[in-house]
C-alpha cells in the first residue's frame, strides 16, 4: 500500500463501524448459518426451507412472484429449485394459459418435510427473538421491510 493512500485507514474504520450493508450481510450470514445447522438433520438449508415455504399456498405460483418474494432473480431461483425437484419436494410444470411459463408446486413429500421443519424453524426463531429482547424483533422486522 502506498505511504499516503487517497483513502485513509480512518475511512476504512468508519465504513467498518457504520456500513448498514456490511452489518446486514454479516447478520444475514450468521442467521443463515444458524438456521442451516438447525435444519441440517432434515437435509435442508435455510434457503431451501424458505423456498418450500414460499410454495406452500393454495395455487401453484409462477416463477416471478416467488423470485420477488425471496429477493432472487429468476435464474437463481431456477437453480435453487433443481435439487428440490430432484428430491421430489417440488414440481415444475408448464402454465395452463401460457405453456412457456412455469408453475411451481410443493409435492406431498415437500409438505411432509415442511411439516417436520416448521417446529425446528420456530424453536430456532424463538431463540433468536429472545436474544434480541422483548420489543426488538418486531421493530427489526419493520425496519428491514422498510429497506427491502
Amino acid at each position: 500500500m502506498p505511504a499516503e493512500s487517497p483513502v485513509p485507514f480512518a475511512a476504512t474504520l468508519h465504513v467498518r463501524d457504520h456500513c448498514l450493508c456490511l452489518h446486514l450481510q454479516r447478520a444475514a450470514r450468521a442467521l443463515a448459518r444458524l438456521f442451516d445447522e438447525a435444519l441440517r438433520p432434515l437435509g435442508l438449508t435455510n434457503q431451501q426451507f424458505s423456498l418450500l415455504m414460499s410454495l406452500n399456498r393454495p395455487e401453484p405460483p409462477s416463477i416471478a412472484p416467488v423470485a420477488k418474494l425471496l429477493g432472487m432473480d429468476r435464474t437463481t431461483l431456477t437453480a435453487a429449485l433443481k435439487p428440490l425437484e430432484r428430491r421430489g419436494l417440488v414440481s415444475v410444470s408448464p402454465g395452463d394459459k401460457d405453456r412457456r411459463s412455469r408453475l411451481l408446486a410443493i409435492t406431498p413429500e415437500g409438505i411432509a418435510l415442511l411439516a417436520e421443519a416448521v417446529p425446528i424453524w420456530r424453536s430456532t426463531h424463538d431463540a433468536v427473538d429472545k436474544r434480541l429482547g422483548e420489543a426488538e424483533p418486531e421493530r427489526l422486522r419493520q425496519t428491514l421491510r422498510a429497506l427491502s
